[in-house]
């Protein structure tokens, strides 16, 4: 970004071919604005990232694209305002159609130009999309060998508590029988959650069956529709054509059930979730050694207009023990990320409007 700022700075004419070269070669999206906010240049990656013509974009101001109150705008008056430079990490900011995006920014008065200010966005899109991946599966590593610590240090213990707690049982009176329930129950809760997290200790290889994925999200919303969202709207937008993945039939029966309940709970009285698939070309991830490229054209999303979640729990919601729920564990987006992981497939999610977004991302046959 740096390298880009100092070469624009020292183009004089930006009429110029060269300047136009330059530019159009710039893989972060340029902006150049005059004395009155006014945009009086693009190039060609700032017209991709609002889907507007450059044509369309000269003579706008700034206002005309962010909104008053985006930090954009209010890191544009202190550039001006306090003369000086400045740069922004993870900024976010919504593009022509509304969708969240988020950018590393770059701001700058124009050496040549008195008044003209230089902005160079760094769009976070599939790099930091992988590093958010790369530490998704770095958590289900490390809740794998607490797994193993709980399964094999705390379960037996435990045994030995909820033993001598109903023994004890038998010689008190009624009201100190209260104590010894709570004892057991309490110990019955920490297995039941031992058992939970073996699930992330299992280091057998996924099936490699083939799988409908359509035929797993028409049986997670029967069961949805006969429980936990029976009183909520479940809109399905399918793509017919879509083919086979390879896996685990039954382990993407608990993915999609752990997020349409999550959305279900996430919504009120009026919910709606939609389950869409699409087959998208392009999407790559590379592998854990950074050598091999596995194709993930399978899209399945889950969008409810519920709640969602603050901004602040958006970079942890796949961390193990992370929950907004007030009796939650932590553990439902967790075993998620391990599960699609083991897929060799990728989980994001965002926020669009008031819309809350979790997409799959999977291999196909």
């Amino acid at each position: 970004m740096a390298e880009a700022q100092n070469t624009i700075q020292k183009t004089e004419n930006l009429d110029s071919p060269s300047f136009e070269v330059i530019l159009n070669a710039l893989a972060g999206s340029v902006l150049i604005l005059n004395q009155n906010d006014q945009i009086t240049y693009v190039n060609v990656a700032f017209e991709n990232l609002f889907s507007r013509s450059k044509k369309k974009l000269i003579g706008l101001y700034l206002k005309n694209i962010f909104p008053s109150d985006s930090e954009i705008m209010f890191l544009v008056k202190q550039v001006r305002e306090e003369a000086i430079s400045l740069t922004e990490f993870n900024v976010n900011f919504l593009d022509s159609v509304q969708n969240k995006r988020k950018t590393d920014i770059h701001i700058s008065h124009m050496v040549e130009k008195e008044g003209f200010i230089l902005l160079t966005f760094q769009e976070k899109t599939s790099n930091s999309k992988f590093h958010d991946k790369q530490n998704r599966d770095s958590a289900s590593k490390t809740i794998v060998g607490m797994a193993s610590i709980l399964a094999h240090e705390i379960k037996n213990p435990l045994s030995g508590i909820r033993g001598s707690a109903q023994l004890l049982g038998y010689d008190l009176s009624e009201d100190d029988q209260k104590l010894t329930k709570i004892i057991i129950e309490e110990t019955d809760r920490i297995c039941a959650l031992v058992d939970q997290m073996e699930v992330f200790s299992e280091h057998l290889p996924v099936k490699q069956d083939s799988v409908n994925i359509h035929s797993v999200l028409q049986h997670v919303k029967e069961l949805a529709k006969n429980g936990f969202a029976k009183n909520i709207k479940i809109i399905e937008k399918y793509d017919p054509s879509l083919p086979d993945t390879l896996g685990d039939k039954g382990k993407l029966i608990q993915v999609f059930l752990n997020l349409i309940k999550n959305a279900a709970e996430a919504c009120h009285k009026n919910g709606e979730i939609i389950i869409l698939t699409a087959y998208r070309h392009g999407v790559k991830k590379l592998s854990a050694d950074g050598r091999e490229k596995t194709h993930l054209p399978l899209e399945i999303s889950i969008i409810d207009n519920g709640e969602g979640f603050s901004e602040e729990m958006e970079d942890h919601l796949f961390d193990p023990f992370i929950t907004t729920k007030e009796h939650g564990t932590g553990l439902g987006l967790s075993l998620v990320a391990k599960i699609i992981a083991d897929h060799d497939g990728m989980v994001e999610c965002e926020r669009a409007g008031d819309k809350t977004i979790f997409r799959i991302l999977l291999k196909s046959i």
